[in-house]
């Protein structure tokens, strides 16, 4: 696996779960899935992504977006 896949999976997770907890408990979880939808855009302008940073220390070889 890539740290491209790594990151991708880690966010519909992020998204899913956020999701998940909006629908049985309270709809301010929504407000995780902005968090992660707005962290994805400006990892796409800056190429900085604390969640690639993570997965790269904890070894997991670059794809071509994150190295």
């Amino acid at each position: 696996m890539t740290l491209d896949r790594a990151v991708f999976i880690f966010a519909g997770f992020v998204v899913l779960t956020s999701v998940a907890l909006a629908h049985y408990f309270s709809p301010w979880w929504l407000l995780l899935a902005v968090f992660a939808g707005l962290n994805m855009i400006q990892a796409a302008f800056t190429g900085f992504c604390p969640a690639a940073i993570v997965f790269k220390k904890l070894g997991v070889k670059p794809g071509p977006a994150f190295r």
